[in-house]
This record gives C-alpha cells, sequence and structure tokens, in this order.
C-alpha cells in the first residue's frame, strides 16, 4: 500500500479538558482525526471522532467482571463506503491504546474505497455475536468467549476487529462456517466486493502496522477477523 503520510494532514483536536499537570488525556477528552481526499478522488473528508464510552452505552456488550472496563475503551465514529457507493458513518467500540491507529487504518480503507456494508456497535445485535455476523456487520470489542473455547477473546480488550463478516466467514476445525450465510464465500478465489485477500490493501493497512489476520491462520481459519494483542 502506497504511504499517504505526504498527501493527508492528521488533525487532532483535543475538545475538552486535559488533566491538570499530566500530558495524557483527560477520560473526558474527544478526539477527530481529519483527512482529506486526495483531488479528484470525489470523497468528502475522511473524519474519525473519538470519545469516551459508559457502561450504559456499552449495554449488553459490557458486564462486571470484563477484563476491560469501559474507561479503557474508546467509541470510534468514522466514515465509510457502502457497498453503494456512498459515504456513511459507523461506530466501532475499540480499546484506547488502539483509537487512533484503528482511526487511521480505516481511513485507508476508506481512501481504497474498500466496501463495508454496515458497522454498528454490536449491543445493537444483543451483543450476540452469531447475530451481527449473520448481518454482515463490521464490529469490534464484545465481552466474549473464542469462538468454541472459554478463554477471553481479543473482542474482550477492543483488541480485534471484525469486517465483512459474510463475504470474510470464519472456518471452524471441524469445517463449520460462521455465519452460515458466509457459506459462498469460503471459494476465496472469487474477487468481490467487500472480500479480503493475502496481500491486498485492506489486509495491508491492518498487518503493516502489527495486526494479525485470522485468514492466514491454518485452522480456525477466521477470514473476518484482525487482531493486535
Amino acid at each position: 500500500m502506497k504511504s499517504r503520510n505526504g498527501l493527508f494532514a492528521l488533525v487532532t483536536l483535543a475538545l475538552s479538558a486535559v488533566l491538570a499537570g499530566a500530558g495524557a488525556a483527560s477520560a473526558t477528552t474527544a478526539q477527530t482525526v481529519e483527512l482529506a481526499a486526495p483531488a479528484g478522488s470525489g470523497l468528502p473528508p475522511y473524519v474519525a471522532v473519538i470519545k469516551p464510552v459508559t457502561a450504559q452505552r456499552l449495554a449488553s456488550s459490557w458486564r462486571e467482571g470484563c477484563p476491560v472496563g469501559p474507561d479503557r475503551l474508546r467509541l470510534v465514529s468514522l466514515s465509510f463506503v457502502g457497498f453503494d457507493g456512498a459515504v456513511h458513518r459507523g461506530e466501532l467500540v475499540v480499546n484506547a491504546d488502539l483509537a487512533v491507529e484503528v482511526a487511521r487504518v480505516f481511513a485507508d480503507l476508506y481512501f481504497d474505497r474498500f466496501p463495508v456494508e454496515r458497522m454498528e456497535t454490536i449491543e445493537k445485535y444483543d451483543s450476540d455475536d452469531d447475530a451481527s455476523m449473520a448481518a454482515n456487520n463490521t464490529s469490534a470489542f464484545n465481552c466474549r468467549a473464542i469462538t468454541g473455547g472459554t478463554e477471553w477473546s481479543n473482542h474482550s480488550y477492543g483488541r480485534a476487529i471484525d469486517i465483512n463478516t459474510v463475504q470474510n466467514p470464519y472456518i471452524s476445525r471441524s469445517g463449520a462456517v460462521y455465519p452460515p450465510n458466509g457459506a459462498p464465500y469460503v471459494d476465496r478465489a472469487q474477487i468481490v466486493p467487500g472480500m479480503i485477500h493475502a496481500g491486498d490493501a485492506t489486509e495491508q493497512a491492518f498487518t503493516t502496522r502489527g495486526w494479525t489476520w485470522g485468514g492466514s491462520w491454518d485452522t480456525p481459519i477466521d477470514y473476518q477477523h484482525f487482531e493486535k494483542p
């Protein structure tokens, strides 16, 4: 992927107070990441707004006993290109340490016009991973165990993102496909909108920043999944 560092300006705006005498932003600070579109792209500027998130806002996706608290998570509202070619706004909840990086990753996807069908925080699906996947929803934080196991998933830390879950299904060790409506996309020789392939711009937007792609695993294979432990 070509670097856009020379093309865009990163604007980070502190919208509320900063801790007195401290360099770190307080828990009430919001940030805006705005990147200008290249001339002739036909796209409006990319804008991501990063805000603190509360237990009330997280709703069923968080509960007491989860490995991170709401204070260590951020709500990122960002621009994305939909399957209809239009620009939409979506929301992800991610770990505070990764929020700006996630905003930059999705800027790369936006300017590459990688289409995302929908991007809603998972409590909209009663925090049911199966329901979110079946809806082809792109999401991040959800306090839950790993699929088929009991250990905390990296989603529980806000350090994993699932993208276009239908076009990029999860294939279990036994060969089961999740979501089931993702079965037509198990054949990765296909080139269809929203599908992720090894070495493509979407995969590299993550992996060049140190994320791991589940599509490179032997078994299970999780084409939708990126994580940064």
